[in-house]
């Protein structure tokens, strides 16, 4: 048995529950994992609450994609680990199949990446969701070079702090936008060549400005809805806008009629583009490793919490508050 997060209905964070559950053993091609911490991402926070783009199949229903921990076991059929080696889980799986919040969980080995020794459990829990998806879209798709200007919303997310940082290994230039200027000093930190305040001045002419009138070879926006008019006025001839969130709830138009029907690129992403792709998750996980190996790369953590205070968490999450990665820690 093994405590476990669990909802029986959708609902705010007090539908969470931390039950003891049968394990099993991991199966072909799956692995069972002794988990130590656990990353909390806004799409749990979205499927507890049933507006995720995929339902819950069944109640109970469980929760969780990105963990570090230890292999415990080895289904038939894995040679690529052994029992005993510290892991990371990536978020390559639907929450209906398999899931982490728990203190031991079985995973697909194709979902499992090598844990670098320089790397602990709460920094392996926070590092792969956000660069991942970073340098998914940015490089992988999108070929984010030297020299690119990226522009980059929800900057203060553990995605918009990882972008930061892999536009900087690839020398492109990483514009953050906040809606604040609570946020600011901490992105300048955190590595950002500008910071644009929205409450206070329009994202398009600032990045103009920024950029000699070019614009931005990409943008990188997580909130979606009826701002991404504005956004594509900052989008240089042939860039692209990439959409990965919507944080905003609202309807998302198609803005290249709006603007006189420039050469602009707009296409969604999310990261199972990579990840449940072998070639380019090999590619993502030998550049982010390089990244953490050399230092390039620093997962910010806002707040760790306990397995047993996941409402807390999900609560924080919410509030929208944090700078970078919330961590759910597990104590055996």
């Amino acid at each position: 048995m093994a405590a476990t997060v669990r909802f029986h209905e959708y609902g705010g964070p007090e539908v969470l529950r931390l039950e003891d559950v049968e394990v099993g053993e991991p199966g072909p091609g799956e692995l069972l994992i002794k988990v130590d911490a656990i990353g909390v991402n806004r799409a749990e926070v979205l499927f507890r609450g049933g507006h995720y783009i995929e339902p819950a199949k069944r109640f109970p229903a469980r929760l969780g994609a990105e963990a570090a921990g230890v292999v415990e076991a080895v289904g038939a059929g894995v040679t690529q680990f052994v029992a005993g080696q510290v892991v990371s889980v990536v978020p390559a799986f639907s929450m209906n199949d398999y899931a982490v919040y728990a203190e031991r969980a079985i995973v697909p080995a194709s979902a499992v990446v090598h844990r670098p020794a320089e790397v602990d459990a709460v920094e392996g829990a926070a590092v792969w969701m956000p660069y991942v998806t970073a340098y998914g879209a940015l490089v992988e798709v999108g070929g984010m070079q030297a020299g690119d200007t990226v522009v980059l919303t929800a900057a203060s997310s553990s995605v918009g702090l990882a972008a930061i940082q892999v536009a900087r290994r690839v020398g492109a230039t990483p514009v953050a936008t906040t809606r604040s200027r609570v946020k600011q000093e901490a992105l300048l930190k955190a590595g950002a060549a500008d910071v644009i305040v929205t409450d206070e001045e329009d994202v398009a002419d600032r990045v103009l400005a920024l950029t000699a009138g070019r614009g931005a070879e990409f943008v990188f926006d997580a909130v979606a809805g009826p701002g991404v008019v504005d956004l594509a006025r900052a989008v240089a001839p042939g860039g692209t806008l990439f959409l990965y969130g919507a944080v905003s709830g609202r309807e998302t138009p198609y803005p290249g009629f709006t603007l006189g029907m420039p050469a602009l690129n707009m296409r969604t992403y999310t990261m199972h583009e990579t990840t449940r792709d072998p070639q380019r998750l090999r590619r993502a996980e030998a550049f982010v490793s390089s990244g953490l190996r050399t230092g390039a790369f620093r997962p910010v953590i806002d707040r760790t919490f306990d397995l047993h205070d996941v409402a807390a968490a999900h609560r924080y999450m919410e509030a929208g508050t944090q700078v970078g990665k919330i961590v759910m820690t597990v104590g055996h």
